[in-house]
């Protein structure tokens, strides 16, 4: 029995052992891509999206490019993780009193639940990009909330419960266009609707270049006996364009403005043809992760090429020894 992890047994979450002669710490799913191109007649492609377990199954919130280029967010159902049963409309998001409430665009969301409600925190459009909220009980409902965070920011993840009293939401703040730069940030909420107190998290940078660029926080952070376990990406700029890898830190349990640890080298890179060939190409951006206390086991969804749906699989303490033995703070 594993104690690492502060949580729920999730015995049926999608998991594969690490492949004979593999000495990765992270190794993807034989059967990627989950998703891939066009499926379902309103998306071209599906990625950068979030799963959730959900009534002993599994459900989920999907950024889907339609097929007039425009990010979208639609429902999604899932008996094991892996096959997955979109919706064939987007969301139709409402106020709470059930009128209509549409957004512009919507991209890259994260779902996480908190006493019995699913969150979900995406890129919106608010005059230029800011981070959406809204909340679902069924993924059938979907009500919007007041956005948290003013343009322009990205990457909005919401922790998993309350810390010292105060809800907490990382994000990435950013310009109008494909930021060029970028750092993580912390904000406090009494409420879900106040936010403030915005404290600098994590920066990019360090001896190496995979995260020279710039860093976004990527699933919700996952509680464990070492610290929250944060998965983020890391981008850096070659000649023919973005990188976006995988790395992970461990934040301070009872104050996550801290870094703890991170990794100094990546985890996961684009290597694989569906992660460096695509809409755009050399992407591995992850979104959401599946967790079993009982095991240790993490499955980590992430969206490749920004064109389809992958999975990639840890183990909890092997990770938090390697990002120790690896770490560099900056």
């Amino acid at each position: 029995m594993n104690t690492t992890i502060i949580g729920s047994t999730l015995a049926n979450m999608p998991w594969e052992d690490r492949p004979a002669g593999c000495n990765d710490i992270m190794w993807r799913f034989s059967g990627n891509p989950i998703l891939d191109w066009n499926p379902i007649p309103k998306a071209a492609r599906v990625y950068n999206s979030a799963i959730v377990p959900f009534q002993n199954k599994f459900a989920g919130v999907f950024r889907a490019d339609q097929k007039n280029g425009r990010a979208t967010l639609f429902a999604g159902f899932s008996k094991d993780g892996i096959n997955i049963e979109l919706q064939p409309d987007p969301i139709a998001w409402v106020n709470e009193d059930g009128s209509p409430n549409p957004t512009s665009y919507a991209y890259d969301p994260r779902v996480v639940e908190v006493d019995g409600t699913f969150y979900v925190n995406w890129c919106d459009d608010m005059h230029g990009p800011s981070i959406g909220m809204g909340k679902t009980k069924d993924f059938r409902t979907f009500i919007r909330m007041p956005n948290p965070l003013m343009p322009y920011n990205r990457n909005g993840v919401l922790f998993p419960r309350k810390v010292n009293g105060k809800y907490l939401l990382l994000s990435r703040p950013s310009d109008s266009g494909h930021t060029p730069f970028g750092n993580i940030y912390l904000s406090e909420s009494p409420d879900l609707v106040h936010w403030g107190q915005h404290q600098f998290v994590m920066a990019n940078g360090g001896s190496g270049w995979w995260q020279g660029m710039k860093i976004g926080a990527g699933p919700i952070p996952i509680e464990t006996t070492e610290g929250w376990l944060l998965f983020y990406h890391g981008v850096s700029n070659t000649c023919n364009g973005y990188v976006y890898s995988i790395g992970a830190a461990l934040l301070d349990p009872d104050d996550p403005a801290k870094v703890l640890y991170r990794t100094r080298d990546y985890l996961l890179t684009p290597e694989k043809s569906y992660e460096t060939t695509g809409f755009v190409p050399n992407v591995a951006f992850p979104c959401a992760s599946l967790v079993d206390a009982a095991t240790g086991r993490i499955a980590i969804y992430y969206g490749a090429a920004d064109t389809c749906t992958a999975i990639a699989f840890t183990q909890v303490d092997e990770l938090i020894e390697y990002i120790k033995n690896d770490s560099e703070i900056f």
